[in-house]
């Protein structure tokens, strides 16, 4: 009996703790909102979900990923930890696709002050440029100096030249030597002429010894410097006066750099600036400001401010990209902040920037801009930046591009993500033409007779990937060359500003493959390359032949990268042998 009671207690006990799990936890606090079904749908709204190894998959709600069954997760929160808006590059990618950035406004200094910002860039000194000219008619039989970079010092050999004219001038000089007693006018006339030439007195004095004519002259260097451009080849006839080379004494270099017109009340030559350069982000060099050009652009409506940077140790290459900080009282108009065109993107409704939004790595946010004018070559940002902030100027639309392909929100897609049809199958394969996709890709037009001569083009692009998948950079080289060659002869000058950018890109990186001989290297540029050729064709009207689009998501340190096949089975280019089959098709082109 006993016993019995102590069962009957144990139970009720129990029912007693599961009755407090099941309904204790549904009481609500004061104030606390309950969520039932319509709530999840709200809060869930505007959530974006993807796939962790197949990121281009976005959608509205939870579920499976159509290409590997895989649960789709918050895009938030994500593995990478960005939003939607954001995209991560390597620095590798950003290296290759020259992505430059500036920091747009005025800022604030240490101790308060404002701080007037400028980009420029490093130029050769013009007052130390020199000219390496031809001092008679002829034909370069050799160049001795034939490339931009070389550091020639004076005196050295620089090129040999045939001249008809000096032939004739040397004879007349052996002839007149012999009458130099009765004719010593006519002897120092000839001379007189060979000096002209710039021929030195050891030179003539040469040819009276021997007795011999010349047929090849040789061209000596009469300045110390650093060639900075090559201006003639071996075997081309040169006129008098002709330039064969251009120098430049690199010790001191100018820093040149673009002020805007609301910034010209507060430069004054004299000023001292801080110059810092990309290669030497962690130093400062400090510099006068020795001229502010008195005339304003009308297409740029910017005026050219310089200052003298000396260069004993050579750290500074004309072309190199620098930053110009002037501190002090400066008058900014706070309410607008002008930056270059090339860094706004604008789709016809939107207008758009990418802000570098982390100082250690390059990670990019798409920012909506409101424009309040255009002046040439510089824009008006009325709201959407802030002064200080760094933005992407050069570069932008291959950042698109990837952002693009990655399943990000973009120029031409608000939401991010790939299209879902509703033509796709359980393998992934979404079986629509390029028109389904214009929402979800930078659409750009062309001619018919362009996207005939791009297909033909493509196969040499085909080859060349074909030759990634067997790993023979040898052969990659040889293909690259040939498909740079062939991009390189296709039509440009109907094209618009964003076609012409991805082609003139495709061009750069497959002339980076032809010009590496290293594996690695090679698939480094062949992921910037395939952005672009993947843009371009997946505008094509109607291709030829039907193109797969494949990515695979462990490529590009994890970051993903696609390519173009014309084969539907999986050949990855960017691994070995043991990689072959990683990836999927995200979209066929037909």
């Amino acid at each position: 009996m006993k016993k019995n009671v102590l069962y009957l207690v144990a139970a009720v006990f129990v029912g007693l703790l599961c009755g407090y799990f099941i309904f204790g936890n549904n009481s609500t606090a004061p104030g606390e909102k309950v969520l039932n079904d319509h709530d999840h749908e709200e809060v869930g709204s505007s959530e974006m979900w993807t796939c962790s190894m197949h990121p281009q998959i976005m959608q509205p709600e939870p579920g499976d990923c159509p290409i590997c069954g895989m649960d789709l997760i918050p895009a938030e929160t994500s593995a990478d930890g960005l939003s939607a808006n954001e995209i991560k590059m390597t620095e590798n990618a950003v290296a290759l696709a020259n992505i430059q950035t500036t920091i747009v406004g005025s800022v604030a200094g240490e101790s308060g002050e404002n701080s007037i910002l400028l980009s420029g860039k490093i130029v050769p000194n013009d007052e130390n440029n020199a000219v390496q000219a031809s001092y008679f008619d002829g034909r370069l039989e050799r160049l001795h100096v034939n490339y931009e970079g070389q550091k020639i010092q004076k005196g050295q050999l620089l090129a040999t030249i045939y001249s008809p004219n000096l032939v004739a001038a040397q004879q007349e000089l052996l002839t007149t030597a012999t009458l130099k007693e009765s004719q010593p006018a006519l002897y120092e006339a000839v001379r007189n002429k060979l000096k002209l030439w710039k021929l030195s007195d050891a030179q003539i004095a040469a040819i009276e010894t021997t007795g011999k004519v010349k047929d090849n002259f040789p061209i000596y260097a009469t300045v110390t410097g650093t060639v900075t451009e090559v201006t003639a080849r071996e075997g081309d006839y040169v006129k008098q006066g002709q330039p064969i080379l251009k120098v430049s004494n690199l010790t001191t270099v100018w820093a040149e750099f673009d002020a805007y017109e609301n910034q010209i009340p507060s430069l004054k030559v004299g000023q001292k600036i801080k110059v810092v350069s990309n290669a030497y982000a962690a130093k400062e060099f400090e510099a006068i400001i020795s001229f502010v050009d008195p005339i304003l652009s009308n297409a740029t409506r910017t005026v050219i401010v310089r200052a003298i940077l000396k260069n004993t140790d050579d750290l500074f290459k004309p072309g190199m990209f620098v930053t110009g900080k002037i501190s002090g009282d400066t008058n900014h108009n706070e309410e607008f902040i002008t930056v270059p065109a090339s860094a706004v993107m604008w789709t016809g409704e939107r207008s758009l920037v990418y802000v570098k939004t982390s100082v250690d790595q390059p990670i990019f946010e798409m920012r909506e801009v409101k424009i309040n004018g255009r002046n040439g070559e510089n824009i008006t940002i009325a709201n959407g930046l802030q002064h200080g902030e760094e933005i992407v100027t050069n570069g932008t639309f291959t950042i698109d591009a990837a952002a693009q392909l990655q399943g990000k929100k973009s120029m031409m897609n608000k939401m991010g993500g790939r299209v879902m049809t509703g033509h796709e199958n359980h393998t992934g394969v979404e079986a629509t033409s390029n028109k389904a996709e214009t929402s979800s890709h930078m659409e750009m037009e062309f001619s018919k007779s362009f996207q005939d001569d791009f297909s033909k083009a493509l196969h040499t692009y085909l080859e060349m990937k074909d030759a990634f998948v067997s790993g023979e950079p040898q052969q990659i080289t040889s293909l690259a060359k040939k498909a740079a060659a062939a991009f390189e002869s296709l039509p440009k000058k109907d094209l618009g500003t964003l076609e012409k950018e991805h082609l003139e890109k495709s061009i750069d990186m497959f002339s980076a493959i032809g010009n590496s001989g290293n594996l690695e290297q090679q698939r480094e540029h062949l992921v910037v390359l395939n952005e672009h050729i993947v843009a371009i064709t997946m505008n094509l009207k109607s291709p030829a032949e039907n193109l797969y689009v494949q990515r695979c998501p462990m490529a590009n340190n994890n970051q993903g990268a696609v390519w173009l096949s014309l084969d539907e089975e999986i050949r990855n280019p960017y691994f070995d042998s043991g990689m072959l089959t990683c990836g999927s098709v995200v979209q066929v082109i037909q």
